[in-house]
């Protein structure tokens, strides 16, 4: 069967962090992110929900975007305990392997822990948790 739908890619994917203006200088930083806007809400446009909220957005190169929502009055959100922290991920692409083994020591210099490179034989990835 044929879906009528025709995509032109994923324009966003949006997770939750705790403190919105750290959660741009840390991909800023961290990873060369572009900040490119943000918006704060009193109600959820969708469902008209009175729920505050901080939405930010971060390019992370070729119109790849990466948003944020702050919710301070959500209860703190912790893991999914039945899921391993390795299997809930983001995979960004670099240009090359020099790129990647780049990408981890700039990583590293700032204080983070990173696994890898591991070859899956039709890549090569690093891993920060």
């Amino acid at each position: 069967m044929t879906s009528p739908i025709k995509l032109g890619g994923v324009h966003h994917a949006a997770y939750r962090c705790k403190d919105a203006k750290e959660t741009v200088s840390w991909y800023e930083r961290m990873l060369g992110m572009t900040y490119t806007t943000a918006f704060a809400e009193d109600h959820v446009p969708s469902t008209g929900e009175y729920d505050p909220y901080m939405h930010v957005f971060l390019e992370a190169g070729n119109g790849n975007i990466l948003a944020f929502f702050e919710l301070p009055n959500q209860p703190v959100m912790g893991r999914d305990e039945n899921t391993p922290a390795w299997v809930q991920h983001l995979a960004f692409k670099v240009g090359s392997v020099d790129e990647l083994v780049a990408a981890k020591a700039h990583l590293e210099s700032e204080g983070v822990d990173v696994l890898g490179p591991t070859h899956h034989g039709i890549f090569k990835s690093i891993y920060f948790f």
